[in-house]
Formats: C-alpha cells, structure tokens, sequence
C-alpha cells in the first residue's frame, strides 16, 4: 500500500496514541518505552524544527565467554547489562537531522547512563530513557541547523526525502533466556585448544566459545511495540605460524548458531579444529605464489564465502551524506548503485533474499527475523532475477535506487540511519553443473589456453581474522579489494594438486560476477557474523548481524592473482620448547 506525503505529514504530526502492545501492562521496560514516548509529545514545540519521530531500543544482554589455549583457560566471563538506544529525528520527514556528516555528533553534555539498571525499576528506566531523549534532541536540534547551513552552500545531484513511511508493528515474543550448559562448555573450550599441542610448528593459537543473548525491547512514536530475543553463540578458533622465508600466515574457523545446544557436537569440533591445524601447518610448508591470470573455480564452502562477501555488501542500498564545504566525506557508493535493470550476474543465476525462511533442508538458517532493527517486517524479495538486478535491500532511509523500506535493517550505521544487510541469501542457477563437472570443465579451459596450471580456492578469509596492520595492507592498493583466499591450490593438467600460499586477488569485484562460467549442483550453506567493518573482521565492530548464504562451487572464467608485498619478519632466534611435559 503506498501512502502519499500529504497523509505520511498528517501521520507523523498527528502523534497517534500509543496502543501498548498485549505485553507492555506485564513488561517494565517496555511499558517505560512507552509511557516516556507519550510524554515526549510536548517536546514537539521546542524549536522550530519539530520533534516528528522516536525510538527507543533496550538490549537486555546476557552472556558468557571462555577463552583457552593449549590445553589451558586464558580467560573466563560472565557478561550482564542493558543498553539503551535512542533516535531522535526532528524537521519532517522531507528533512531532518540525519544524513549529514554531524548527525552521529555529541554537541552537549552527557546525563543519561551507559548502561541502564538491570533491575525493572519503572521510575529509574523512564529517567534513563529521558536523559536520553533530551541529549539526542539537543543534538538533533544542532545537527539539522548545521547540515541546512552546509546546504546553503552545497549542491545536491538529487533532492530525497530523509525517512520513508512504514506500518507500524506488534510482536511479543518469547523473551526466555536459552539455557547453557557451562560446565561443558568450559570444559570443551579447553580441550579443544590441546589439539594445537599435536602442532609444534603453529606458533599462536586459541580457541573461544562465545554466547550471547539480547532480550530487545523495541517502541517508536509510530505506535510499534515489540520483545524478542536475538541469541547468537558461536566457536571461534584462531591459529597463527610461519614459513621459512618468515612470510606470518593464519587460519581461522567461526561456527556460529542461534543456540549452543545447534552447535556441532565435540566429535565434529574435533575434526574441524584438527583440520584448521593440519591446513596451517600445510600452507607453512607451501610455496609461495606468483602471478597469475585465467580460470579459477571457488569449490564448496569457498563459492558461499564469495557471494556473501561480495554480494553482501554490494546489495545494501547507499546514499551520500551532506557534508561540509570543502569537506571530504568518507563515503563509496555501492558497486551497485545505479545499475537498476542491468546485467550482473549470467542469466542463469537467481538471487534470493529471505530472512522468512527458518532453516535449509531440516538445518536451521542464522539470518532468520520477523522484524528488522527499524521495526519493520521484511518479506521474500528478488533482488537478481535471470541475472539482472531487479532491486537492493533499503532501510526506511530513501536513495536513489529504492525509496521506501524492504525491512533490511540490521545494524546502526552512519550519520543517524541504518545499515542495510543481506539475511538469508539464496544464489541459484537453473543450469547446475555436477561438481565433478566443474572440474572437468576447469580442466579443459587450462588445456584450451595451454595454461601451465588453473586455481581452485577452497577457503576464502571472511569474515576475516587480520589483525588492523594486515587489514591496512590489504586494502593499500586496491579500491574494494576482497579478502584473502587462505587455501589455494594449483590443478595441474594431471589433476595434481599443490597447495600456493601468499596470494591475493587483483581486481575481484561485484563486476566479476557477470563472468561467472558456471555454477555447480553442490549448494553449501554458510553461517557468519555481518557487520560495518572490513572483511566482516571478527571483533571490528561493536554491532553484528547474523546471516547466512546458499550458494553453490563458482567457475570464472578469467581472474588475475598477485604475490603479497609485504616485509617478512625474522623467525624466532631459537627453537620452540616442548608443548607437552
């Protein structure tokens, strides 16, 4: 249903009264939202730039954490406390205070608590929520006085509303905390971290077991109410040695679910740390890469990494913010911005966007949500269809690609909006190729070109566990660079095998795909953890989306590859002590 601008102005001055979700009489937290919301109502004739929308959010967290290496506990943590977010957007939806430079600034004072009682004190919520509330405006108020001055001096390519209209939403969902086993996992943390013992040559290594649940308590001016829990728990291994020539290399593993009791059972985690291991010591010993140009087949797990890589970030529709005159705003444009209604893909390939959907062939999907972080509630959407873009996934923040909300908020971004990410992200081909196949193909593309050699990856870096120098590297010389394929072979024309280490991507982007030969019949699901920073980098970011890709193995048909250049430290002066007594 659309809504036309005229009837969106009365709706947002109007202030409906706020009708208190079946929850909200028994729920303290969300009846203080609620009843500070009402109130806030007077602050509408403040300034001249009124008070139209706000939101409060309220992650009630809860989590615990081990970390352990070689056999022994680094670290242990309970985690326990309550976050409040809160947005203020005064002006009119035609213009407000977000999408300029200055929007995220904090121009006065602050009163209002990093943290929020853990405690259901009504009173004590409601001023927190106040506090707040009167910051953000201040702030507002500043930042909208700033950004109409910039444009006095600004030229805009196009003039967009700042926020888009959305129905408001009612969900009261179970805010039951998920049980954990402690004692177990503590206990497997520590004994996966022994099987690094059998591994003399991996210099640094660590295992981590993470559970994290936030019990959201969401309400805005619209009249949206809404509880849930947002659980996440995942492994994480990390693992680090060095080559002869000293060149520092790494692998890691993140197994992530919605629930510790989803995650693999230990027999598995065995055979998926012992094998993380065996392909560092492997890449130890590897020869260094060279140059290259030609076919390269991303095989299994690798053809899912990619797609949520590329395509995870291409498809989140961007604006440019206003800045300053003579200021430089830290802004790129999506790769695909702009290219509405053109070929991206080889018109084969589908790609579906679903956060409906709650699992894949009986196992359970991690992007699954039934509201977005705006409140509004996403549906099935096309977004590649027989390899033409057919749309990108917005927020409640026009651009000039899709001006109303598809309900792909995820995450807080920048400069007073949302970011928009992928969720459960289906890439199909109505032409699949056995899995053998492709490599029968990939072998007759290097005879054909009487090519020494083609490349098959097997495991690409994302989400990444560079530290911020490797990242600062990798990034030097490139525009959007992509991150590192950890495991790359060299398929020789006999089908032999060689592992390469120390190579890199030269030009693989979001127009790569239209060079996509073939996709396979082997279709991998892959579950990670999305956010702002580079590469996805595990603990780069303060906010995290979950999120998972289906995608099958990816023959393209012509990709160029590049040594590091990079200094290689020493290797240490003596040799490494027993790691067993």
């Amino acid at each position: 249903m659309k809504i036309s601008r005229r009837a969106w102005a009365a709706l947002v001055t109007a202030w409906p009264a706020l009708a208190q979700a079946p929850s909200a009489k028994r729920n303290v937290i969300l009846a203080a939202m609620l009843d500070e919301i009402e109130r806030s109502r007077k602050l509408k004739a403040v300034s001249s730039d009124p008070l139209y929308f706000l939101e409060y959010v309220l992650d009630d967290i809860k989590g615990i954490e081990y970390a352990a290496t070689l056999g022994g506990l680094l670290s242990e943590r309970d985690l326990r406390a309550r976050i409040a977010r809160v947005s203020v957007r005064v002006g009119s939806p035609e213009f407000d205070n977000t999408n300029f430079v200055y929007s995220d600034a904090n121009f006065s004072s602050r009163f209002d608590p990093d943290q929020f009682p853990l405690d259901d004190d009504y009173a004590a919520l409601r001023r927190g929520f106040w506090l707040a509330t009167d910051r953000n405006l201040k702030g507002a108020i500043e930042a909208i006085g700033r950004k109409r001055a910039a444009l006095r001096n600004v030229t805009q390519s196009e003039t967009l509303p700042d926020f888009s209209a959305a129905p408001p939403q009612k969900l009261d969902g179970d805010l039951t905390w998920q049980t954990v086993d402690e004692k177990k996992w503590k206990a497997q943390t520590v004994s996966l971290s022994t099987i690094f013992q059998s591994f003399p040559g991996i210099q640094d290594s660590s295992v981590e077991f993470h559970s994290m649940q936030s019990r959201t308590h969401f309400a805005n001016s619209e009249g949206t109410a809404a509880t849930f829990l947002d659980p996440v728990a995942y492994l994480l291994v990390r693992a680090a040695g060095q080559a002869p020539d000293g060149m520092r290399l790494r692998n890691s593993l993140l197994i992530p679910a919605s629930d510790a009791k989803l995650l693999p059972p230990e027999g598995d985690l065995k055979r998926q740390v012992t094998r993380l291991a065996e392909d560092l010591q492997a890449m130890t010993s590897a020869p260094l890469g060279e140059a290259y140009s030609g076919p390269v087949l991303f095989e299994g797990t690798a053809g899912a990494q990619l797609m949520a890589e590329i395509l995870g970030s291409a498809l989140a529709a961007t604006r440019r913010p206003v800045g300053q005159p003579g200021q430089q705003v830290p802004f790129q444009p999506g790769p695909f911005e702009g290219r509405m209604g053109s070929r991206v893909m080889p018109d084969s390939f589908t790609v579906l966007d679903d956060p409906t959907k709650a699992d894949w062939k009986g196992a359970p999907l991690l992007g699954h949500y039934r509201l977005d972080s705006e409140g509004v509630a996403p549906e099935p959407l096309t977004v590649i269809e027989k390899g033409v873009l057919k749309t990108l996934l917005s927020t409640r923040q026009p651009t000039k690609s899709v001006k109303t909300s598809n309900g792909r908020a995820r995450i807080p971004g920048l400069y007073g909006a949302k970011a928009a990410g992928i969720s459960n992200l289906f890439v199909q081909t109505s032409e699949a190729v056995p899995a053998a196949e492709l490599r029968t193909r990939l072998l007759k593309m290097l005879a054909d070109r009487e090519k020494p050699y083609a490349l098959v990856v097997r495991q690409m870096d994302f989400p990444s566990s560079a530290a911020i120098g490797e990242l600062r590297r990798i990034a030097a010389n490139s525009e959007r660079p992509v991150s590192l394929p950890l495991l790359t072979y060299r398929l020789y024309p006999d089908g032999r095998e060689q592992l390469v280490r120390g190579v890199r991507f030269r030009s693989l982007s979001a127009r790569s795909l239209r060079d996509i030969v073939a996709g396979g019949d082997d279709d991998r699901a892959f579950h990670y953890l999305g956010s702002l920073a580079p590469f996805a980098v595990i603990g780069g970011s303060n906010y995290v989306y979950s999120a998972s890709v289906v995608a099958p193995s990816l023959l393209f048909d012509d990709l160029e590859m590049e040594p590091l250049d990079q200094d290689l430290p020493q290797l240490p002066v003596a040799a490494p002590p027993p790691l067993t007594n």
